[in-house]
């Protein structure tokens, strides 16, 4: 089965709402993490990764940008990076409440699903969204306009996957100049299951995640963070085999930490 694609606990990696973003702004940030934690799901193989992107937010509430990070092949057999592009479109209503709509696009550079008998078939994944914000809470939506990071029928599920939506709450709050806190909660919904049951008797691969993270801003361009993120559906994910080899096992969800130097400019 596929792990699922990361971005770091998504708050540096997606665009900002309309309310958050200066006007007519590009911004960059540069990474370095011990785990690529995405949806509660590890994407590197619970090794480090090295992460990088750049923004643009215009005045008239448009946003775009893009963004990459080193990922394992284990789990994006012929590649070694994923590359997320979007853009979106938001404006705010009142002091309060605010709004963004988007495409979001994640590329996987060589990876490639490939079955003797087969069929190429890429990991590439598209995912429209929507989100309300008040305040700093922001409550989103994404839906996948593609099949779900490659889960199909050739690799055991019933039908595509096509649909599968993810939904999430996220907040941030200031504990002084320096420190933040950030959490999160969210829960991936598939629209298929696998057709045999695997050993622990689990077929629906649907699970929520759970995340905090504590940032320390150390410079003016530069912050450590550290996070505990909690992935359930354990039946489902604790011995997930790698697309490389089988018989290397990894349990990709359940409580996992990281921590992360970021820049930004």
């Amino acid at each position: 089965m596929r792990i699922l694609p990361l971005a770091a606990l998504a708050t540096a990696l997606v665009p900002c709402l309309a309310n958050g973003v200066p006007a007519d702004e590009v911004t960059g940030n540069v990474a370095l993490t011990s785990d690529y934690v995405f949806r509660g799901l590890t994407q590197s193989w619970g090794r480090p990764a090295i992460q990088g992107g750049a923004d643009h937010a215009n005045p008239n509430g448009f946003a775009a940008g893009f963004w990459g990070s080193s990922v394992s092949e284990r789990s994006c057999p012929g590649g070694a990076m994923e590359l997320d592009l979007y853009a979106s479109y938001g404006r705010a209503i009142d002091r309060d409440w605010s709004w963004r709509a988007g495409i979001y696009g994640y590329v996987y550079p060589g990876a490639n699903l490939d079955q003797p008998g087969l069929p190429a078939r890429s990991l590439n994944t598209a995912e429209a969204n929507v989100a309300l914000s008040w305040r700093q809470f922001t409550l989103k939506y994404n839906r996948s306009l593609t099949d779900y990071f490659g889960v199909d029928t050739e690799q055991g599920y019933r039908g595509d996957s096509k649909g599968t939506g993810y939904l999430q709450l996220d907040t941030a709050f200031p504990l002084s100049d320096a420190w933040s806190l950030a959490l999160h909660a969210g829960h991936t919904h598939y629209t298929t299951t696998l057709t045999a049951p695997l050993a622990a008797g689990a077929r629906d691969p649907g699970y929520s995640d759970f995340g905090a993270t504590l940032k320390y801003r150390m410079a003016a361009h530069w912050s450590l963070s550290a996070g505990v993120t909690y992935a359930t559906n354990a039946d489902f994910y604790r011995r997930t085999s790698s697309l490389l080899d089988a018989r290397d096992t990894r349990n990709v969800g359940g409580s996992r930490g990281f921590v992360m130097l970021q820049g930004s400019f």
